[in-house]
């Protein structure tokens, strides 16, 4: 799902992040071992729709300063849950990866 040819490289390291976010996320909220659980991966699936359909592309710029905001409330509010709990921990798992996420 993250490697998809449709998605282009900005957008494809963007949906890497996220997975890994979220499976931080669940991994310590909710004690999934090795695979989200239901909760998680739906918010997973929704969100990479979401990525998919992105109508800016590869000029996206990030979620919080974007002027379409197309996650439902219901979602955003659990999408912001994870990247407040897990995008403090991603510098110390994948240094590399979120300093790129940083710089863009």
């Amino acid at each position: 799902m993250n490697d998809s040819p449709q998605l282009g490289k900005h957008r494809a390291r963007e949906a890497k992040t996220l997975a890994l976010m979220i499976n931080i996320y669940c991994r310590n909220k909710h004690r999934a071992d090795t695979t989200p659980c239901g909760e998680c991966a739906e918010l997973l699936r929704y969100s990479m729709r979401r990525l998919s359909n992105c109508t800016f592309r590869e000029r996206k710029p990030a979620c919080s300063k974007c002027s379409v905001h197309c996650y439902a409330a219901n979602q955003r509010n659990r999408i912001r849950a994870v990247m407040r709990y897990a995008g403090p921990r991603m510098i110390f798992l994948h240094p590399i990866l979120t300093i790129n996420h940083l710089l863009r």
